[in-house]
């Protein structure tokens, strides 16, 4: 009995030594890195022109700079490349710099909204291009039946299909491009002058002389009219004396 007494405690405090030395050598599970914006939308592989707006603009690395030092995180609407396609052509060649700054921000609230949240916000929603050349920029959602659509005044469109929902960063996929109304607005005519208005002409002035040399004119009409009644009237003096 001793002999298998010793043998089944030495058997014993062999797998104890043998586990204990295994959990210490095994490894420590792997941190979750940084979150990569791009990286996200590069997986899914339907971002193409969106991507590529978002490097021109340097939108993204903003984004991905601002992502792992924010509190309130971001919420990003990307458009897939078949919104794009669906577009009249020529419409994003059609913006200067500027504008598609403008429009990549757009697609971009400064705050984590999950689906839910955005049921119950309260319209309009500054986007980043809030503020831009004194414009609004905002998004209007429409939250039923836990469906929700993100309307630009222009372009409406379903926001189902999240291709991340964890702070401090939400993708949503967008079946549209969101074009901001403020694109289309009609410029203001330059004011123009008033009809009863005239124009001066170079050198003339409402008080300058313009109209002495007529004065002058007329005196000189008037002193040679004068001149010659008196001459006619000495002719005639002569005329009667000498009859």
């Amino acid at each position: 009995m001793a002999p298998s007494l010793l043998l089944s405690l030495s058997a014993a405090l062999f797998l104890l030594f043998t586990c204990t030395a295994l959990a210490q050598t095994a490894p420590a599970p792997a941190l979750p890195g940084p979150l990569n914006f791009t990286g996200i939308l590069d997986k899914n592989g339907q971002y193409t022109n969106f991507l590529r707006l978002l490097s021109q603009t340097q939108v993204g690395s903003q984004i991905q700079n601002q992502l792992n030092g924010t509190t309130e995180g971001f919420t990003v609407f990307a458009p897939t490349d078949n919104a794009f396609n669906n577009l009249k052509a020529g419409t994003i060649n059609s913006l200067d710099e500027q504008q598609k700054v403008q429009l990549v921000l757009y697609h971009v609230l400064p705050k984590y909204y999950s689906l839910n949240d955005l049921q119950f916000v309260s319209n309009p929603v500054r986007t980043q291009a809030s503020g831009q050349d004194g414009h609004l920029f905002g998004l209007n959602f429409i939250g039923q039946n836990n469906q929700v659509n993100v309307s630009t005044g222009v372009v409406e469109t379903q926001i189902n299909n999240a291709l991340t929902q964890h702070k401090p960063l939400a993708v949503y996929q967008a079946d549209k491009v969101l074009l901001p109304a403020e694109f289309f607005e009609a410029q203001s005519p330059a004011a123009a002058p008033s009809p009863g208005t005239k124009k001066s002409s170079p050198g003339s002035n409402s008080n300058s002389t313009a109209g002495e040399p007529t004065s002058a004119g007329a005196s000189g009409s008037s002193g040679r009219n004068m001149g010659l009644g008196l001459i006619v009237g000495l002719a005639l003096v002569c005329m009667g004396a000498l009859s």
